[in-house]
């Protein structure tokens, strides 16, 4: 049966890990979901990974339904989140029309914003008119460059307090799901344990309901790990897999199993 919000409700329930990749194109699409991949998301990290950008910042609403229409052809299973590009939720109306866009035209089944508390009314808005809404806190690549650099969120008490806060207002203005993004993994932990939605980590520790990382990461084939800068929580795949669809599988596995991540994929 298709993944949709009350089966990832259901597995976070009974204990069952979410297995999430990103993904960009139908063939992609097709091979994730046969390896029994939960849930793909759209990801501006296509800004980097298939356009070969610095930043996901120039990303826009119609490159991403681009993507969108194209992997929405490879799904049968799989639960399709979309990102929303920079600045397209920066007003209620802005984000009304960009989630039509990536609903209607991409064939998205949710939508993923970055930011805090600032964002709550947003979700509020969207959520109330019928648009299933992922939130996305701690590292948030759309602001690298008022932050400066990929650096974990929420090692200070200050800054932890904060984004529990976060996390409950966002909850409350009605978010389905949750996506931890380079937290410390006893944060994480804290955050999961009272949050009522499924929460998703990258680079957020074992205790999460779910994994995601970008596709490109685990092929051992993006440009932060062909040059040497892996981040920390990547771990490729493809070593000792006998194909890529083997590789993904293996990823599925171990999100499942909790093998993946290992101590050395966490942040303190």
């Amino acid at each position: 049966k298709p993944v949709q919000v009350k089966e990832l409700r259901r597995m976070r329930e009974e204990g069952e890990k979410i297995a999430c990749l990103t993904c960009y194109d139908a063939s992609f699409a097709l091979l994730e979901d046969r390896a029994g991949v939960d849930l793909v998301l759209v990801g501006d990290s296509l800004g980097m990974v298939i356009h070969g950008q610095d930043t996901t910042t120039a990303v826009t609403t119609e490159d991403i339904t681009y993507h969108c229409r194209a992997v929405r052809a490879g799904l049968k299973r799989a639960f399709m989140v979309a990102d929303m590009a920079f600045l397209s939720f920066a007003t209620r109306d802005r984000a009304l029309d960009a989630a039509q866009q990536l609903m209607q035209e991409g064939g998205a089944q949710m939508v993923k914003l970055e930011g805090g508390r600032i964002q709550a009314d947003i979700v509020e808005y969207l959520s109330a008119r019928g648009v299933p809404v992922c939130a996305h806190l701690g590292l948030q690549p759309q602001l690298i460059h008022k932050m400066g650099a990929f650096r974990v969120q929420g090692r200070e008490q200050d800054a932890a307090e904060e984004m529990i806060r976060d996390v409950e207002i966002l909850e409350q203005a009605g978010a389905d799901l949750l996506l931890l993004e380079c937290v410390p993994s006893e944060l994480a932990k804290v955050i999961t344990e009272r949050a009522n939605v499924p929460v998703i980590g990258i680079g957020a520790g074992p205790h999460v309901n779910g994994q995601i990382l970008v596709l490109h990461d685990i092929l051992h084939v993006s440009p932060s790990v062909t040059v040497g800068h892996t981040p920390r929580f990547v771990r490729n795949f493809m070593d000792g897999a006998s194909s890529i669809e083997n590789a993904v599988e293996r990823y599925v596995a171990a999100a499942k199993d909790c093998s993946y991540p290992a101590p050395e994929h966490c942040f303190k």
